[in-house]
């Protein structure tokens, strides 16, 4: 019986225990010399992290408010995520975001980036709500697919293509 009692409270630990990752996207369109960059967050952390960052409430489901959450999110997006292409920064236009159940997707784009030798990213989303949090990275060059986990305080890595 006390096993039984033990797996029961194991089991209800582990289901309310809160799960923070993100998965970050980049691929290099070599056609248009662009690197297209989706981020997929859970979006009650998103709301979370710009409530604490910018103190005021947040509500990406609030089409009244879009424009202010917008200017939050790309504030925030330019902050904790930077790219570096072949040794050189490459600014990230904000593209906007959009909201799926219980995910939100941040979109963002460089320019004037015609082949891609090194990448190097620092991706430090959400690592200022929580040290449990979670980075995975992505990143496509030519067909080829590299991966990589950012485990808090980590937020930079570097792919070689």
């Amino acid at each position: 019986m006390a096993l039984l009692w033990f797996k029961w409270l194991l089991g209800i630990f582990i289901f309310a225990h809160p799960f923070y990752v993100s998965v970050t996207e980049v691929n290099h369109n070599a056609k248009d010399k662009t690197v297209e960059v989706s981020c997929k967050i859970f979006a009650d952390d998103m709301e979370d992290v710009l409530k604490k960052n910018f103190k005021t409430a947040v509500d990406l489901s609030d089409q009244s408010k879009m424009e202010k959450t917008n200017q939050l999110m790309e504030e925030y997006m330019r902050k904790h995520l930077t790219l570096s292409v072949n040794g050189k920064q490459v600014a990230l236009s904000y593209l906007g975001f959009e909201k799926d159940r219980e995910a939100v997707y941040v979109y963002l784009e460089g320019q004037n980036v015609p082949s891609v030798k090194t990448l190097d990213l620092t991706n430090s989303l959400l690592q200022d709500l929580t040290d449990q949090q979670i980075n995975i990275m992505h990143v496509t060059v030519a067909g080829e697919r590299k991966s990589h986990k950012l485990d808090h305080p980590k937020k930079q890595v570097s792919f070689s293509f």
